[in-house]
């Protein structure tokens, strides 16, 4: 088969999405070598590449593609589908072009949450229309749906009235680095590149509201006293950022909770490179994931395959992620998440015990798993 991808995000974003494209695309093309790959991206990309003899990157190459590259990614990108044969095209992140269906190509759309219709107030007004327009678009003219959890899935089905039949739930994988034990001197280069303490917890997420770092810092000042162990936060924010900063100011936690991110220089493209995020994850004592609300939750897929104990929710879908090898707690409640973290620091039988419960949980998110269930979507949509 020819596929084809939306691949915007896997050459240009450095977050949730941008990972989840480039982890695909290159799972399917260790997997499933004898297809061809065609990566449609509007614009050359100096962050990342995604290389392999199956891999083909696709620019708008005529006029008035390289002016309008946002007209060509979201409409006109299907005639050079045409050209090159594609014979399924996924649109890895909620969007398909407009007019696909009449192409005759086949399409499938990842939908990884329905964040704006469930949290509309946490959008500005005018996104929260632009986005249920596409979704809704992208949910009704593609030929199959791919949902990152059962939870997703639940929510087409309740916000846009998708039939469950044209839904798929395709557990994503991580990448196998995460999996890869290093070394101590490995440990040890990382922690003087980052300047890391000797223990300490971790966050990583983007630093909004529904991620709750506040009820984390809360948590950490009730234990003030008795967890010596500060938090790496790693990920960055705007207003909601400022808001957990002047909590940490107004209770003198500067030395509590660290924001690693901000240690980034201009220019440093080497700076949390997945590996030396792997090594992060190795060295910490905890995953502190207790988010209010998630289509799936990477970060605790990645914090189990590190053999790391993680803290999380016991709402939406990190019961689903987490199995039972996690600690749930009330994400409104501060005390809880101290008292997990507690646990952690005092009771070394309990670390190892969700060590090896998160190692076995992983194996239902095998990347060769994870693989096969796109492929099958693939083929099902395809008839090959």
């Amino acid at each position: 088969m020819n596929i084809g991808f939306d691949a915007k995000r896997a050459f240009h974003n450095d977050t949730g999405l941008g990972y989840y494209s480039r982890t695909l695309i290159r799972l399917l093309a260790e997997y499933y070598p004898d297809h061809q790959y065609y990566l449609f991206n509007p614009k050359p990309s100096k962050r990342f590449t995604m290389q392999g003899e199956n891999l083909h990157e696709i620019l708008p190459s005529r006029f008035p593609d390289t002016l309008l590259r946002s007209v060509w990614r979201s409409s006109r990108v299907r005639h050079d589908m045409k050209r090159l044969g594609i014979d399924v095209y996924h649109g890895l992140s909620h969007e398909i072009p407009v007019g696909i269906r009449k192409s005759g190509i086949k399409s499938v759309v990842t939908i990884h949450d329905l964040m704006p219709e469930r949290f509309p107030e946490h959008y500005k007004p005018i996104d929260v229309k632009i986005y249920h327009r596409k979704f809704l678009y992208a949910c009704r003219e593609s030929d199959h749906i791919i949902a990152i959890s059962d939870q997703t899935k639940q929510d087409i089905i309740e916000f846009y009235g998708i039939p469950a039949e044209k839904i798929s739930i395709c557990l994503q994988s991580c990448s196998p680095v995460f999996k890869e034990m290093v070394s101590d001197e490995e440990k040890q280069r990382v922690a003087e590149k980052y300047g890391l303490p000797p223990q300490f917890y971790l966050s990583v997420g983007t630093i909004i509201e529904r991620k709750n770092l506040l009820n984390v810092c809360k948590a950490f000042y009730l234990l003030r006293n008795d967890v010596d162990a500060p938090l790496v936060v790693i990920g960055n924010g705007g207003k909601y950022k400022q808001q957990v900063k002047d909590f940490i100011l107004q209770h003198h936690l500067e030395k509590k909770i660290i924001f690693l991110s901000e240690r980034k220089k201009p220019g440093d493209h080497d700076f949390l490179t997945t590996k030396d995020l792997a090594v992060i994850y190795q060295s910490a004592l905890a995953m502190l994931y207790p988010s209010f609300f998630e289509g799936f939750g990477a970060p605790i897929l990645e914090a189990l395959w590190s053999r790391l104990p993680v803290i999380t929710s016991n709402v939406s879908c990190m019961p689903e992620v987490g199995g039972s090898a996690a600690l749930y707690v009330d994400p409104n409640s501060a005390t809880e998440i101290a008292e997990a973290i507690l646990k952690i620091y005092t009771d070394p039988q309990l670390v190892a015990d969700m060590k090896a419960k998160g190692l076995e949980h992983t194996k239902k998110f095998a990347p060769d798993i994870y693989a096969a269930s796109i492929m099958d979507v693939y083929r099902q949509v395809v008839g090959k």
